[in-house]
Protein backbone atom coordinates (compact mmCIF):
# COMPACT_ATOMS: atom_id res chain seq x y z
CA UNK A 1 0.00 0.00 0.00
CA UNK A 2 1.20 3.20 -0.97
CA UNK A 3 -0.11 6.59 0.24
CA UNK A 4 0.32 9.94 -1.70
CA UNK A 5 0.48 13.39 -1.15
CA UNK A 6 0.98 16.41 -3.87
CA UNK A 7 2.14 19.35 -2.60
CA UNK A 8 3.30 22.86 -4.74
CA UNK A 9 0.51 24.14 -6.45
CA UNK A 10 -0.98 27.43 -6.79
CA UNK A 11 -1.15 30.53 -9.04
CA UNK A 12 1.61 31.63 -11.30
CA UNK A 13 1.60 34.15 -14.15
CA UNK A 14 2.20 32.66 -17.71
CA UNK A 15 6.60 32.32 -18.31
CA UNK A 16 6.56 31.61 -14.22
CA UNK A 17 7.74 28.25 -12.73
CA UNK A 18 6.49 25.74 -10.05
CA UNK A 19 7.63 22.87 -8.36
CA UNK A 20 5.53 19.94 -7.03
CA UNK A 21 6.58 17.82 -4.39
CA UNK A 22 4.91 14.38 -3.82
CA UNK A 23 5.51 12.63 -0.46
CA UNK A 24 5.11 8.58 -0.68
CA UNK A 25 4.48 7.14 2.31
CA UNK A 26 5.81 3.26 2.66
CA UNK A 27 9.29 1.60 3.17
CA UNK A 28 9.13 0.19 -0.84
CA UNK A 29 8.81 3.33 -2.46
CA UNK A 30 12.01 2.69 -4.81
CA UNK A 31 10.12 -0.23 -6.27
CA UNK A 32 7.74 2.06 -7.75
CA UNK A 33 7.68 3.76 -11.22
CA UNK A 34 6.21 7.30 -10.50
CA UNK A 35 4.48 9.89 -13.04
CA UNK A 36 2.82 12.60 -13.25
CA UNK A 37 -0.88 13.07 -14.55
CA UNK A 38 -3.23 16.02 -14.80
CA UNK A 39 -6.42 16.54 -15.55
CA UNK A 40 -8.10 19.97 -16.98
CA UNK A 41 -11.76 21.05 -16.64
CA UNK A 42 -13.95 19.35 -19.18
CA UNK A 43 -11.26 17.14 -20.06
CA UNK A 44 -9.75 13.52 -19.84
CA UNK A 45 -6.56 12.86 -17.63
CA UNK A 46 -3.14 13.07 -19.66
CA UNK A 47 -0.22 11.92 -19.09
CA UNK A 48 2.58 14.52 -17.89
CA UNK A 49 6.05 12.98 -17.09
CA UNK A 50 6.86 9.78 -15.34
CA UNK A 51 10.13 8.36 -14.21
CA UNK A 52 11.31 4.58 -13.04
CA UNK A 53 12.34 3.11 -9.88
CA UNK A 54 15.92 4.61 -10.11
CA UNK A 55 15.74 8.25 -11.53
CA UNK A 56 18.05 7.01 -14.72
CA UNK A 57 14.74 6.96 -17.18
CA UNK A 58 12.24 9.69 -17.71
CA UNK A 59 9.82 10.35 -20.20
CA UNK A 60 7.58 13.59 -21.05
CA UNK A 61 4.67 14.35 -22.88
CA UNK A 62 5.34 16.08 -26.22
CA UNK A 63 3.39 19.22 -24.92
CA UNK A 64 5.43 19.64 -21.99
CA UNK A 65 9.41 18.44 -23.23
CA UNK A 66 11.75 20.93 -22.65
CA UNK A 67 9.96 22.58 -20.09
CA UNK A 68 8.99 20.26 -17.08
CA UNK A 69 11.68 17.78 -15.33
CA UNK A 70 10.67 15.04 -12.95
CA UNK A 71 12.71 13.72 -10.13
CA UNK A 72 13.10 11.38 -7.31
CA UNK A 73 14.79 11.25 -4.56
CA UNK A 74 14.46 7.17 -3.03
CA UNK A 75 16.03 7.81 0.73
CA UNK A 76 13.19 11.08 1.20
CA UNK A 77 10.42 8.93 -1.21
CA UNK A 78 9.64 12.19 -3.20
CA UNK A 79 8.94 12.52 -6.61
CA UNK A 80 8.90 16.21 -7.97
CA UNK A 81 8.16 17.88 -10.67
CA UNK A 82 9.85 21.22 -12.02
CA UNK A 83 7.59 23.09 -14.31
CA UNK A 84 8.92 26.21 -16.31
CA UNK A 85 7.74 28.29 -19.13
CA UNK A 86 3.98 27.79 -18.07
CA UNK A 87 1.48 28.45 -20.23
CA UNK A 88 -2.32 28.85 -19.91
CA UNK A 89 -2.57 25.44 -21.04
CA UNK A 90 -0.99 24.13 -18.46
CA UNK A 91 -3.47 24.62 -16.29
CA UNK A 92 -4.95 21.50 -14.59
CA UNK A 93 -5.25 20.09 -11.46
CA UNK A 94 -1.97 17.58 -11.16
CA UNK A 95 -1.80 13.89 -9.47
CA UNK A 96 0.76 12.15 -8.52
CA UNK A 97 0.80 8.23 -9.27
CA UNK A 98 2.87 4.91 -8.29
CA UNK A 99 2.81 1.98 -10.55
CA UNK A 100 4.24 -1.19 -9.23
CA UNK A 101 6.87 -1.86 -11.70
CA UNK A 102 10.67 -0.93 -12.13
CA UNK A 103 10.34 0.24 -15.68
CA UNK A 104 8.41 3.32 -16.54
CA UNK A 105 4.21 4.11 -17.12
CA UNK A 106 3.28 6.51 -19.58
CA UNK A 107 -0.47 5.84 -18.92
CA UNK A 108 -2.75 5.61 -16.31
CA UNK A 109 -4.15 2.15 -16.21
CA UNK A 110 -0.88 0.82 -15.17
CA UNK A 111 -0.34 3.17 -12.52
CA UNK A 112 -1.92 1.76 -8.61
CA UNK A 113 -1.82 4.55 -6.41
CA UNK A 114 -2.79 8.15 -7.19
CA UNK A 115 -2.51 11.12 -4.67
CA UNK A 116 -5.69 13.65 -4.17
CA UNK A 117 -4.14 16.41 -6.40
CA UNK A 118 -2.85 19.91 -6.26
CA UNK A 119 -4.26 22.76 -8.28
CA UNK A 120 -1.86 24.58 -10.46
CA UNK A 121 -3.29 28.04 -12.18
CA UNK A 122 -1.91 30.28 -14.67
CA UNK A 123 -2.96 33.30 -15.47
CA UNK A 124 -2.25 35.49 -18.55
Amino acid sequence: QVQLVESGGGLVQAGGSLRLSCAASGRTFSSYAMGWFRQAPGKDREFVAAINWNGDDTSYAGSVKGRFSISRDNAKNTVNLQMNSLNLEDAAVYYCAAAPRYTIATTWDLYNYWGQGTQVTVSS
